[in-house]
């Protein structure tokens, strides 16, 4: 408890972490303001040390197998609040500054994502059952930021909606233009565009399930004629495109093969097209993926700063036509998300197990908590090849966004 100790000492500058150790001595480590509070069970001597060399993985895996438990009102969001708030005081203490160094000098091993590694990735995370995703997620099943314009009153499917409205109104289609959709999850970005405009989409990805589930509400929508789903890696398309959409997509492709994907961007766009990129990035600057996500959640997964994301645009020649960044958005989208897989626990747990929906809890509850009190955020990059193919003011994102609305879509 010694070394815990002193790391929790230095870290814990705002509210108060009350900690009950195994033979139930009370330890409390307090800040200015001291509230909020938050009390923790560790059940097991051995998980002292594991919480102090590797913290992020330690706690999620203690709370997963139960060696780690909350007491006096505590709940996993209330401790991870705490935590969170208290996240940059890490580098105050010399292990965490080591384990930080160490970390950084194997990102580009952790983050290394040719295809067959890719495909391998995407399985991990995409490829679990359809039922667990429709207990969390809105009705067209889309598993990434929400545009919430009333963040107290709009519904997660409002949000979804208004994400999709708001991507099609920067996308500006015209009938008869080729989509291609990178990253098409089980479909809904891909058939919304098809049914706003006489479109042919292709949804690409790397996930089985999900292209199963795409194609069938294609085949049920009547859009099977205008869109297509395949399982294909973006680095093995070759047909070019009049736009290009990816939504929660770079997110998996590793710092090292940003060149590789926005030169393949640059590459499938035919003159005059555009792309549409959005990505959950970083205020601060790059760095490298939690250590728990990276474990258990999304192997070979990094959200890149947006000063990586702009050197490589840079580098492989693209405009940046528009720059939007969406701040608390995915916070209030996944603290939906959260309550309604809470709500379905008993559901998911038959499913797999008691295990599992912690990690899944944990997983869900510490991303909401990065972008309401980390440096992650959301944005959109609107990209071309030439200056002038996209208009040279933003006045048409909200026209096409209002014809869209009156047209019910």
């Amino acid at each position: 408890m010694r070394l815990l100790s002193t790391l929790l000492s230095k870290l814990i500058t705002r509210g108060t972490l009350r900690v009950r150790d195994h033979k139930g001595r009370i330890h409390v480590f307090a800040g200015a303001p001291t509230e909020p509070v938050a009390t923790i069970h560790i059940h097991d001597p051995r998980v002292y040390n594991k919480l102090v060399f590797k913290p992020e993985v330690a706690a999620a895996e203690s709370y997963m197998d139960g060696t780690l438990s909350f007491e006096e009102g505590t709940d996993l969001l209330g401790f991870l609040t705490l935590m969170v708030m208290n996240t940059k005081n890490m580098q105050k203490h010399p292990i965490q500054n080591l384990v930080k160094k160490v970390r950084k000098g194997l990102k580009r091993v952790h983050e290394f994502n040719p295809i067959a590694k890719s495909r391998e990735n995407a399985s991990h995370h995409y490829d679990l059952t359809e039922e667990l995703y429709r207990m969390f997620l809105d009705e067209d099943m889309q598993y990434s930021c929400g545009y919430f314009v009333n963040p107290e009153t709009d519904t997660l499917e409002a949000a979804q909606i208004a994400k999709k409205r708001r991507i099609a109104a920067k996308l500006d289609l015209q009938d008869g233009m080729d989509v291609l959709d990178i990253g098409c999850g089980w479909g809904g970005m891909g058939l919304y565009l098809a049914q706003v405009a006489d479109v042919k989409v292709t949804g690409i990805a790397l996930a089985k399930e999900q292209l199963r589930v795409a194609n069938a509400r294609a085949k049920e929508m009547g859009l099977a004629d205008r869109a297509k789903f395949d399982y294909q890696d973006y680095r093995e398309v070759t047909q070019k495109f009049d736009r290009i959409v990816s939504v929660g997509m770079i997110e998996h492709v590793g710092a090292q093969h940003l060149d590789e994907y926005f030169g393949a961007i640059k590459a499938l766009l035919k003159p005059g097209g555009r792309a549409l990129v959005h990505s959950i990035g970083r205020q601060n600057p790059p760095g490298t993926t939690n250590a728990f996500i990276r474990k258990y959640i999304f192997p070979g997964g990094y959200s890149p700063s947006i000063s990586e994301a702009f050197a490589s645009v840079e580098r492989v020649g693209l405009w940046v036509a528009d720059c939007e960044v969406w701040r608390l958005h995915y916070h209030y989208t996944i603290m939906h998300w959260r309550e309604r897989f809470l709500a379905h626990w008993d559901e998911a747990q038959k499913l797999y197990d008691e295990r599992f929906c912690r990690m899944w809890e944990f997983y869900l509850t510490a991303v909401a908590l990065g972008f309401k009190y980390g440096t992650n955020m959301n944005f959109h990059l609107i990209l071309s090849g030439a200056r002038d193919d996209v208009p040279i003011t933003r006045d048409f994102i909200g026209k096409n966004e209002r014809a869209l609305k009156k047209r019910g879509l």
